[in-house]
């Protein structure tokens, strides 16, 4: 018996002692202030930093990093370059010989309002009501569409004055289709939940492979701007895809001056900016595929109301850019028209 509550003394004073001998952790120690302090910064600002004391521990040397960055001396930090969004500033200190580590987030959002944008509608086509529009784009003077819903997903080649389905290929049913994009003769198309991409021919619309989804858990918006793929997950962010294995490389996160826009949805490359449809809304997002930054918002608002109402009609989505300056191709899902309309900036 006694050796039995030797042992247990043994087992219990480690214990007891690490209880009362828990070091302190950095956060405990030291804590990094900006100076120039505000609910959120832009691309205009600079950061100015320095690092408190909490309980009047020596501070030797400090060093600084941005997000995944080498650490540097410099205690102010320039905002030019970065992206919108949620920033890490890393302090590496020096104390009494010892190292402690400690970090501040901030926020990025864009440096002004966006410009508002109207629109005047030039033509009306007609579109199939049946078509769940998820994706449109087009190749010359054919527009291919993606549909969703299970069990009536497909992918369409079609003539967008008249309408008519010039090809079509059905999704098998446990899948639901999402957002595509025309890159290098090929076509890509998103399923949403699937996390499975597929790859088809651009002239038999045969198709030619798969891929998924690496770090985004859902598939809704594809554009490409000719070297690189944009894809949108129904966050505030927007992906780079590798043109080569269509892995997500990178992502901005759309913001406007004041806040984050999420359920970015349909996408399509205008002249050097991302036109983002917003899901639910009747609006589009020009935004600046360098950092996010929402540049222009284009109010589509009575667009919905032009087309037949009926029991299936659902919200805006779907937008088509031919080359034409200010002209965008609108429809919707479930809509019966596809609209050719010319965007200008309100007053």
């Amino acid at each position: 018996m006694k050796l039995f509550y030797k042992l247990l003394g043994l087992i219990l004073l480690p214990l007891a002692m690490g209880c009362n001998s828990t070091p302190e952790n950095a956060d405990q120690l030291f804590s990094i202030t900006i100076n120039n302090t505000k609910k959120a910064y832009t691309n205009g600002d600079v950061l100015q930093l320095s690092v408190n004391s909490k309980k009047g521990k020596p501070i030797d040397a400090v060093t600084y990093s941005l997000d995944e960055g080498s650490f540097a001396s410099n205690n102010s930090i320039t905002l030019s370059n970065e992206k919108m969004g949620t920033h890490l500033i890393h302090a590496k200190i020096t104390s009494e010989g010892t190292d402690f580590e400690v970090e501040q987030s901030f926020k990025v959002v864009a440096s002004k309002a966006p410009e508002l944008y109207g629109y005047r509608v030039l033509e009306t086509y007609p579109h199939d009501m049946n078509a769940y529009t998820q994706g449109l784009e087009f190749h010359g003077d054919t527009l291919y569409e993606s549909t969703g819903m299970y069990k009536t997903s497909s992918l369409r080649k079609t003539n967008y004055q008249t309408g008519k389905v010039l090809k079509i290929v059905d999704l098998a049913d446990t899948y639901f289709g999402e957002g595509l994009t025309i890159f290098n003769d090929k076509v890509i198309q998103l399923t949403w939940r699937e996390n499975t991409g597929f790859i088809y021919d651009l002239n038999t619309l045969e198709r030619t492979g798969t891929f998924v989804y690496n770090q985004s858990k859902e598939g809704w918006g594809l554009c490409n701007n000719g070297t690189a793929i944009f894809k949108s997950d129904g966050t505030e962010k927007i992906w780079t895809l590798n043109p080569e294995t269509l892995a997500e490389e990178d992502h901005i996160e759309i913001y406007t001056n004041k806040s984050v826009i999420d359920n970015v949805n349909e996408l399509e490359w205008v002249e050097g900016k991302i036109y983002a449809n917003i899901y639910q809304k009747d609006a589009v997002a020009i935004v600046n595929p360098e950092n996010g930054a929402v540049e222009g918002v284009i109010n589509l608002k009575g667009l919905q109301e032009k087309v037949t109402q009926h029991t299936k009609l659902d919200v805006l989505n779907g937008i088509a850019y031919k080359g034409e300056p200010n002209i965008l191709y609108i429809t919707g899902k479930n809509w019966d028209a596809l609209f050719k309309i010319e965007i200008f900036k309100m007053n």
